[in-house]
Order: C-alpha cells, then structure tokens, then sequence
C-alpha cells in the first residue's frame, strides 16, 4: 500500500498536458467502488453537486461535516484500491479550512478542488485571499507529510459574468502559490470556448482542468487534448445518466402488470 505521499505525488503527476488525467467524477461508495474497479481508472474525484444530491441537499446548501461524511468513505474504496483520491471541498468552508484539511488529509484524501468564492456569502475572496488560501492548505497537508498534495484551484470568474484577462492573471497567480493546475468552469449554460480553453492553455503552461460536456456541440477529450488541457473532469455528468437509467428501469419493472 502506497503512502499519502506516494499518491499524492503520483496524482500530480498524472496531469500531463496534452495527456491529461480524467476523472470521471464519484459521488458515494457505490459509483466509487464501480469506476475504482476499471483498469482504465487511474484515480478518483469527487464532484460536489453530485454528492450533495447524493446526501439530499443542495451544492449551495452542504455543509462540510455532510460533504466530509460522504466523502471519507470513499477514501476508503480508493485506498483498497491504492489509487490517490482528489476531493471536491467547495472553498474549504470558510475559516473551517484548517480542521477541514486536517480531516480530509487524515483520512486519506490526496487533494482538494478548492473554489475562489466564498460559499457563505457568494461573493469572490480577493485574488490575495484565495492565493492565502491555496497557500494555507499546503502548509497544512506539509505538516501533515503529504509535501505533493494536489490543489486543483478552480476560477469562477467566467461564471459570474467576469473577462478571460482576469481568469488569467488569477490563475497565474493561483499556480504561483503552488496549485498544480486551474479548473476554470463557464458554467452549464455559458461553457467554455475552443478558443479560451487554448488561450488558458498557453498562459498557463498546460496546467488546465476543464469540465468536459457530454453532448456532440462540446468539445471531447480527444479535442482537449490536443488542445493541451492537463486534466479533464465532467462533474455531475454521470450521475444523472445513472439516475435517469434508474428511473427507466424503475418504471419498466412498475408498469410490466
């Protein structure tokens, strides 16, 4: 069995640009146990949409002890199966980020995707306190011996209707302070360009994570690839696909009378 470290360090490693990682994000122990098992699986995620509907609440709503609850778990299934384990943590709860760290870190998990606004207030922390931020979980997962902990920072300033210049000075500003990559997320409707994601590509060295649409007008993995991305996530994707075949099935089995 690999150490914390170990998977942490392998984890970094697998965001390659041109070659990047994918997760096929996880929401409780039974869809980790199902994507941990294929041979093509080299690590897990969590998506944090998911698993709050997993856990009958809300994104907006989860509190960190439902989202540590759910997730510890499945740090389990990923070390039964030596594989690092990333977790989506929201923005770490505000001045929780510490204890939240410390637990996550102790029970397994090898990085954070850790957002720039502020989950109670809804508002952007300041480039300053998000850098601080990033700053301050890797000195809690070096003090904890997992020196290559794998800070995903994700920007939402697309999201909230905010220009590409600042995307970019604050995920250079992100990757500074010692994130490995930056998810920048345009949202369901808005998404992300060819041409953004290219541009993100070439200002940050590769070192991109962006959610990939399931439907023929978004980009694929192939296309992103090439493109440069160094890692590749589809959030809740999955789950609703599981849920609405769920659903079918359901209803087949109600209705055969």
């Amino acid at each position: 069995m690999a150490t914390s470290n170990v998977l942490a360090a392998t984890l970094k490693s697998l965001h390659r640009p041109g070659k990047p990682i994918i997760f096929t994000n996880v929401y409780d122990v039974l869809s980790a146990r199902a994507v941990a098992a294929l041979p093509s699986c080299k690590a897990l995620a969590t998506a944090s949409y998911a698993v709050a509907r997993a856990n009958g609440t809300e994104d907006d709503d989860m509190d960190a002890q439902t989202n540590l609850r759910a997730v510890l778990p499945i740090a389990k299934v990923a070390a039964e199966f030596n594989k690092p384990f990333t977790v989506d943590i929201q923005d770490a709860y505000g001045e929780k980020l510490e204890e939240v760290m410390t637990a996550l870190i102790q029970g397994g998990v090898h990085g954070v995707n850790l957002e720039d606004v502020n989950k109670d207030t809804q508002k952007f922390y300041s480039q300053q306190e998000a850098v601080e931020r990033i700053k301050r979980t890797l000195k809690v997962a070096e003090s904890l011996g997992v020196k290559d902990f794998v800070v995903n920072a994700r920007c939402d300033v697309l999201v909230h209707g905010g220009q590409l210049s600042e995307v970019l000075t604050r995920g250079k500003a992100y990757l500074a302070a010692g994130a490995t990559s930056v998810f920048v997320w345009g949202g369901s409707q808005r998404g992300v360009s060819r041409d953004e994601v290219a541009t993100m590509v070439k200002e940050f060295d590769g070192r991109l994570n962006v959610s990939m649409k399931l439907s023929p007008d978004g980009l694929n993995a192939s296309q992103l690839s090439e493109i440069g991305v160094s890692r590749i996530s589809i959030g809740p994707a999955i789950q609703f696909i599981a849920m609405d075949a769920y659903a079918k099935e359901a209803e087949k089995i109600l209705t055969s009378v």
